[in-house]
């Protein structure tokens, strides 16, 4: 499971088995409180969520957004 970064004691990875296929790029993230899914294109959104609130999600989701390149040259380079 590499670990893409780290903010606010949140980590954001990807599983090294997305799936066969493989499902398309998203990330993952998890905090003491819970944790999420991320799909990335065409915008960022939340796939899946347990334990995070709404408003938690929301500032997850501007982390993601203002990383979504870093996140997406991770992606390709891990699973390439």
């Amino acid at each position: 499971m590499p670990t893409v970064f780290r903010h606010d004691g949140f980590r954001f990875f990807f599983y090294s088995n997305e799936g066969n296929p493989r499902e398309p790029i998203h990330i993952h993230v998890m905090g003491e409180q819970g944790e999420a899914k991320f799909w990335l294109r065409p915008e960022v959104s939340v796939a899946e969520s347990v334990g995070l609130d709404a408003r938690t999600l929301r500032r997850l989701a501007g982390v993601v957004g203002n990383q979504r390149e870093l996140i997406e040259r991770a992606w390709h380079d891990h699973f390439a």
